[in-house]
């Protein structure tokens, strides 16, 4: 390789991803990163701990900092301050629950090329109303994504001093949305319209949070689940568009936008790229999701988004980051 060459290491770094996906949901399993938070430094005191063999305790530590999830100073290791913050167990904003998820589906991920061809899934992946494994699994795993977006909508809605307002949350899964704008504002009523064995999760995990009295649930398809005319004062509708056709989309905007009362505010929260799609990285990325278990879903830009607002009937539509993702707000 002459000196003016690039060197392989990003290309084999992005072929080799998933040993990334290995090693952060490995560590996740045995909550390393919640030992090195409370003090564990070493592969010997990390494997006590938790109780694994020293030499894989040190493989994931060398792994971690490969990463750039954990330090090395003077011989001891510590979290990063994203892994502090984001793989902690207990924390709000834990992601420690998907790492491992994503661990499991890594195989699924060898249809890609398929996929591709066909340009849609191969398989059928649709989960049922009665699959509760699937959902005690994944609707917590995923509830830490969504606590940036729900404090930034809260910011933008001035929902703290908004009054009594009532809130209505279309897929709400984990109820995580609620749970922020109910302890925010203690006058807001909330309800949320789900699968039950989804509901039933986001009833205990508002309970536990100390605001489920004035939480609600609807159990039902928001496809054909009447929405109420003039009834709500807040809908939400988050990190459902990209799973269905602009045309689902629109539908469900004109559907939201009769059930609000004068004056109320419909949200939206994606990820979503810009209209020339030359980012954000990960809104990007998550379109092979889409291509992989979605028949017409994708990555949307923000133009699909604000045209689709339009037509469902509002007037005035804002952008607000909340990386990864971006929260709407219609009115």
């Amino acid at each position: 390789m002459t000196s003016n060459q690039p060197a392989p290491d990003g290309v084999l770094r992005l072929i080799n991803g998933y040993w990334a996906t290995g090693v952060v949901g490995a560590a996740a399993s045995h909550s390393l990163f919640t030992h090195l938070e409370n003090g564990a430094g070493t592969a010997a005191e990390l494997a006590e701990r938790a109780e694994i063999a020293e030499r894989g305790a040190q493989t994931l530590l060398d792994g971690l900092l490969s990463v750039g999830l954990v330090a090395l100073h003077e011989g001891r290791y510590r979290n990063t301050p994203e892994a502090s913050l984001y793989l902690v167990d207990g924390k709000p904003t834990s992601l420690g629950g998907f790492a491992m998820l994503k661990l499991k589906h890594m195989a699924g991920l060898s249809v890609l090329p398929d996929v591709v061809r066909a340009g849609g899934p191969v398989r059928d992946a649709t989960i049922g109303w009665g699959d509760s494994p699937h959902w005690e699994e994944i609707v917590p795993a995923i509830a830490a994504q969504s606590v940036s977006a729900a404090e930034t909508a809260a910011e933008a809605l001035g929902l703290a001093e908004a009054g009594a307002v009532s809130i209505l949350d279309v897929g709400g899964g984990s109820g995580v949305y609620s749970a922020i704008w109910l302890a925010a504002n203690p006058e807001a009523r909330s309800a949320q319209l789900d699968w039950e064995p989804i509901n039933v999760i986001a009833r205990r995990l508002l309970a536990e949070r100390g605001v489920a009295d004035r939480f609600t649930t609807i159990a039902g398809d928001f496809h054909t689940t009447d929405f109420g005319t003039a009834k709500y004062d807040i809908a939400l509708y988050s990190h459902i568009a990209h799973q269905e056709a602009p045309e689902e989309n629109i539908a469900v905007f004109s559907r939201l936008r009769e059930a609000l009362k004068p004056g109320g505010a419909l949200v939206v929260c994606d990820y979503v790229v810009e209209d020339d799609r030359s980012g954000p990285a990960l809104p990007l990325l998550f379109a092979a999701e889409m291509l992989l278990k979605s028949k017409q879903g994708g990555t949307w830009r923000r133009s699909d988004y604000h045209d689709w607002l339009v037509k469902g009937g509002f007037t005035t539509v804002s952008f607000h980051a909340a990386p990864p993702a971006t929260v709407m707000i219609a009115r």
